[in-house]
């Protein structure tokens, strides 16, 4: 059975794309990274609570600030990448949910009046948003280096404040040379389906 995305497209979104470790120097502009947002915001989650938060780096000052942060490894491709992402989870998202989720406003306080509730929510909540950025990242013709390789204490000091919690940093931009790794296995359909 096909597919009703068309196979270049399935190729773009996820066949042939990796995670880029090296860009060329073309600038990520603020409209494309708004074109991105305005796809990928209409991902669902829970109570359409939406609670990924997005820190643009691109001053060489802050720049300088998030390197030092970064796992040795993922410095350099930092340093390098035309556009930094910092994605991160808003723990204070309730405040937003009268307008997000008109249709039970109470919502903010029946589910979420305790904020361990609120931290877990918005963890796998924006978790799931952040996935959908770097499909919408594909969906652009750009490429994302998404990295966990993070002092994520520090790039929450820096950047951030204790109503957020880090969850990745992602480069973005056009692929340069030697952008890609091999890709590597995937496991197959019956290690991972189970019908009952």
């Amino acid at each position: 059975m096909s597919l009703a995305l068309d196979p270049t497209a399935q190729d773009l979104l996820f066949r042939e794309a990796r995670t880029a470790n090296a860009f060329t120097d073309e600038p990520v502009t603020d409209e494309q990274v708004q074109a991105i947002y305005d796809l990928v915001k209409y991902g669902p989650t829970a109570f359409n609570q939406s609670p990924m938060r997005v820190v643009l780096v691109r001053s060489e000052e802050a720049r300088g600030r998030l390197v030092q942060h970064m796992a040795e490894g993922n410095r350099a491709k930092t340093a390098a990448a035309p556009l930094v992402a910092i994605l991160a989870a808003d723990n204070e998202f309730h405040q937003e949910l009268p307008a997000l989720f008109p249709h039970f406003p109470q919502a903010k306080d029946v589910f979420f009046a305790e904020r361990p509730a609120r931290e877990r929510s918005a963890l796998l909540n924006a978790a799931l948003q952040a996935a959908y950025f770097i499909v919408g990242v594909r969906a652009a013709g750009l490429a994302a280096g998404p990295m966990t390789g993070v002092d994520f204490a520090g790039v929450q000091k820096e950047f951030l404040d204790d109503d957020h919690t880090p969850l990745m940093v992602v480069n973005i931009g056009k692929p340069g040379e030697d952008a890609w790794f091999p890709r590597s296995p995937r496991l197959a359909y019956d290690e991972v389906i189970t019908t009952v």
